[in-house]
């Protein structure tokens, strides 16, 4: 009796070790798989848009739950002020261009992007912004073109790219165009899922394109709602289901707008409507820990700062300052050029703490994706 308890003690053992085995490697192949990427622009947020958040509102900013935070310099190859399209290109491609450029080097040659690179690799796409679709930044990540405002082509550019998931307006580059075509049609051809009216549910195993403005969303302070976030969500729920992994780049426009209308109440909205995405993106992440997510700016916007608030006695004129209360002021109506945050969580995120050029956050990522790619290799 004593020889077949050790027998089966033996053999009892030899299963537990192989099921503690296969626990492991389970673990080991669900951790192995490529990176998700996620990329947040907030177009014309600087440091003092950011600062915004911690003075107006009545919760804890988003922005507080980051511990992985770096600076970016944004001046493009032939201005010292960028723009949109010189720094999202620098973004997309890892090398800085002239300003206006969308997807070209600084000599007008088409550069491949961190989208176009990746999605040769496996990889679902998508594009999410307040502006038209074929704006400066998300035309940035699908087209290649000389100059900005060559909405048309870059139209026609973005139907043949095969991005999975799109949201955003710019109906009219599509439908409403010089040369009479209608690129929806085009879409359709790509088995695209395609609402023109409003977001709602993606289709599994379609791409899906939600383009339901002529040209961009209304403004916070209009009523656009919380489009930003639901999209951003949806767009996650959409590559949850395919089971591969992601690049998504989300924008959050209309800070630059903002500043351009010296406009305090639409700049602090937007921000706060920028932050609300983030926490929720930010959750996603904290429970999907193989996804890196970078948060940046191309630039800022307005030259903006907060100082002290000031009541003024309509008869006098007198100002008496309110210790209680912050203002936001503007130096400009253009851009400017403060460094920029980046902010970074899961993995990889280590690499963003720093000063460096706007063109090196392209290289980071992919930094990032080699190295769990590498990981996996041994």
């Amino acid at each position: 009796m004593m020889n077949v308890t050790k027998k089966s003690l033996v053999v009892l053992g030899a299963l537990l070790v192989n099921v503690c085995l296969l626990k492991l490697n389970a673990q080991e192949t669900q951790t192995e798989e490529p990176l998700n990427v996620i990329l947040m622009i907030g177009d014309g947020m600087g440091i003092p848009q950011v600062s915004s958040a911690f003075y107006f509102g009545e919760s804890t900013p988003n922005f507080e739950r980051f511990e992985e935070i770096g600076l970016h310099k944004s001046y493009s190859t032939s201005h010292k002020i960028t723009d949109s399209a010189a720094g999202a290109t620098a973004f997309s491609t890892g090398q800085k261009t002239y300003k206006r450029a969308i997807g070209v080097s600084k000599d007008t040659i088409p550069q491949e992007t961190i989208l176009e690179k990746l999605k040769k690799d496996g990889y679902q796409t998508g594009l999410i912004s307040l502006t038209s679709i074929t704006h400066a930044t998300p035309a940035s990540f699908y087209a290649h073109v000389k100059d900005r405002d060559m909405h048309e082509e870059i139209a026609a550019q973005l139907v043949t790219a095969d991005v999975d998931f799109l949201a955003g307006g710019g109906r009219k580059f599509l439908s409403n165009r010089s040369d009479g075509k209608n690129l929806f049609s085009t879409l359709l051809e790509h088995n695209y899922h395609l609402d023109t009216l409003k977001l709602g549910n993606s289709k599994a195993g379609m791409r899906n394109a939600f383009i339901i403005e002529d040209e961009g969303l209304p403004s916070k302070i209009e009523g656009r709602g919380d489009f930003l976030k639901e999209a951003s969500l949806e767009a996650l729920d959409y590559f949850g289901k395919a089971e591969k992994p992601f690049f998504l780049m989300i924008e959050g426009s209309y800070i630059d707008w903002g500043g351009h209308d010296m406009n305090p109440e639409m700049m602090i909205e937007e921000v706060a409507d920028f932050d609300t995405t983030i926490g929720a993106v930010l959750d996603y992440v904290e429970t999907h820990p193989n996804t890196l997510l970078v948060i940046t700016a191309d630039h800022e916007t307005g030259g903006a700062s907060i100082g002290k608030y000031y009541e003024v006695d309509e008869e006098t004129g007198e100002k008496t300052e309110v210790p209680e209360k912050v203002a936001v002021y503007f130096t400009t109506d253009q851009h400017s050029g403060e460094l920029i945050p980046v902010f970074a969580a899961g993995k990889g995120a280590e690499n963003f703490k720093g000063i460096y050029q706007n063109s090196a956050i392209y290289h980071k990522i992919l930094k990032a994706i080699n190295a769990k790619n590498q990981q996996h290799e041994k």
